[in-house]
């Protein structure tokens, strides 16, 4: 017990090891700089000293990613996610700015639009490498906090904020965007105008019949967790914006369905839901997950039991669980 007080004790304040280490960062020995903040912030850890362990990695995680150097931030980013877990550090405004914190200092590299444009294919080829591990980096980071917040007092679904930053991220650094991905943290997100933006970005610069898909997927993930009021708020915004954008809102039988949907949600109106389903079918099926939704969408908003795929054998099965 005294030898535990004792080694306590002979920690200095973190600042002191924080300017230190700064130094060696900015002498240009990262990977040194890289050991120390590693091995330093455990020894606070093992003091149970967590605020001063989180000071530590946040001070290194900055400057490595402030210096380029994406693969040592992201594993000190994720180190900071792993103490605020075993300190039981809540959620709370002042975390979430350190972690925003966190997310600003990813750098941003500009992709070329159309990457078949680039003659230096040599150097198109380190930059699309460069982008993957900037994007998977950040991605790891935000994935590790937003699990971390949804167990400490953020919500079932973790920080609303937190899934937003990773769906720019993803949208704005990916060399080949996964808007699926992107729609998924957006509608977890709080903040469906920023998400009609990032929409009419894509529309901009998408492939043709993929601008009404990505409309329908994000009004149909929305709606499919019972979320009437951020579709129509992103089709509003949407459509406002493509205006001033000067892109043009596709028209297509795809783009007809999301309207009348969203029209028929507003009442209890499920013969005409179905049979929108019906008469839309071709365009719906264009992406498989659209009935997947549509079905999620049934059930919250009329109460329809969705079908157990196993039939009899499922419903047996789920009885002999609840024994």
């Amino acid at each position: 017990m005294s030898r535990q007080r004792s080694r306590r004790v002979e920690l200095p304040p973190a600042q002191e090891n924080i300017e230190k280490l700064e130094k060696v960062v900015n002498e240009g020995n990262y990977y040194g700089a890289q050991q120390m903040y590693k091995s330093i912030s455990a020894r606070y850890v093992s003091a149970q000293r967590y605020t001063e362990a989180l000071d530590i990695l946040h001070s290194g995680t900055c400057i490595q990613l402030s210096n380029g150097q994406v693969t040592c931030g992201a594993e000190l980013a994720l180190l900071f996610v792993e103490i605020l877990g075993k300190g039981k550090v809540p959620y709370d405004e002042e975390i979430l700015e350190r972690l925003k914190k966190i997310y600003i200092s990813f750098p941003r590299v500009a992709l070329p639009q159309h990457l078949w444009d680039v003659d230096d294919m040599q150097q198109l080829s380190e930059s699309i490498g460069s982008a993957k591990t900037r994007v998977e980096g950040c991605s790891s980071f935000l994935k590790a906090a937003i699990k971390w917040s949804a167990e400490n007092g953020a919500g079932i679904n973790g920080s609303p904020e937190l899934h937003i930053m990773l769906a720019e991220y993803i949208f704005s650094e990916s060399p080949e965007v996964d808007m699926a991905k992107v729609t998924y943290h957006y509608v977890k997100g709080n903040n469906p105008k920023k998400f009609a933006t990032t929409l009419v970005s894509f529309l901009g610069k998408c492939y043709p019949g993929e601008d009404d898909l990505a409309i329908a997927r994000a009004v149909l993930r929305y709606l499919s967790v019972g979320n009437l009021k951020d579709a129509n708020i992103l089709m509003d915004e949407i459509k406002t914006q493509v205006e001033s954008a000067e892109v043009t809102f596709p028209k297509t039988e795809l783009m007809q369905f999301i309207n009348y949907l969203l029209r028929t949600l507003e009442r209890d109106a499920l013969p005409l839901f179905n049979m929108l389903r019906a008469n839309f079918r071709p365009s719906i099926e264009r992406e498989p997950a659209f009935n997947e939704m549509l079905d999620d969408t049934a059930e919250r908003f009329f109460g329809v039991q969705r079908k157990n795929p196993m039939g009899m054998f499922g419903d047996i099965f789920k009885l002999m669980g609840a024994e």
